[in-house]
């Protein structure tokens, strides 16, 4: 899939290209740009922002990394610079969310589940960014090592030892539970 989306950028058609790359890692972009911002509303106007910083610079990507790394550190980027910003610093966004139990699900399994999803949320969330964004590439985009070190811009080193130190403090929030 990752081939194919690189070999469609190399195509003269820039909407098809990048139609194909939100197709692909819109919703990953999404998660990520929400692992950073902590706001639904506020992560949806990133990732389109991200998504037209993509095609207005898809002639820049040369394929020295994969397509992914290069997306992700536009979206890695564009986040940090939104959490610098002025707005951010003054506007408090609301944090609200609906979740929707289906008629199929046990609604105790799931109150259960999701008080645990809640908590391990709550923790990742809770740990400062540069361990949040090592734990979110690391186990929800399953990326390796090298790729989160190109991802974002650290060696590998300092990738291994923040992650390392995001697990020491996710087990002490949750008391020893990971």
């Amino acid at each position: 899939m990752e081939e194919y989306v690189e070999e469609i950028c190399i195509v003269e058609d820039k909407e098809i290209a990048i139609d194909e790359i939100m197709r692909v890692y819109g919703q990953d972009v999404l998660h990520l740009v929400y692992s950073y911002v902590k706001d639904p509303s506020i992560a949806e106007d990133l990732t389109q922002e991200i998504f037209v910083k993509c095609y207005k610079n898809l002639h820049t990507y040369k394929r020295n990394s994969k397509l992914k790394t290069w997306v992700w550190r536009i979206a890695i980027n564009h986040c940090k610079d939104y959490l610098k910003s002025w707005y951010k610093r003054k506007v408090i966004p609301a944090e609200e969310q609906i979740n929707i139990v289906s008629s199929n699900e046990d609604v105790e399994e799931f109150l259960i589940q999701q008080e645990a999803d809640g908590e391990l949320v709550d923790a990742v969330m809770g740990l400062p960014l540069k361990y949040r964004e090592v734990i979110y590439l690391f186990y929800f985009e399953e990326m390796p090592m090298k790729e989160i070190s190109g991802v974002t811009g650290q060696k590998i080193n300092t990738v291994k030892t923040r992650l390392r130190k995001a697990k020491e403090q996710l087990r002490a929030k949750l008391g020893g539970e990971l």
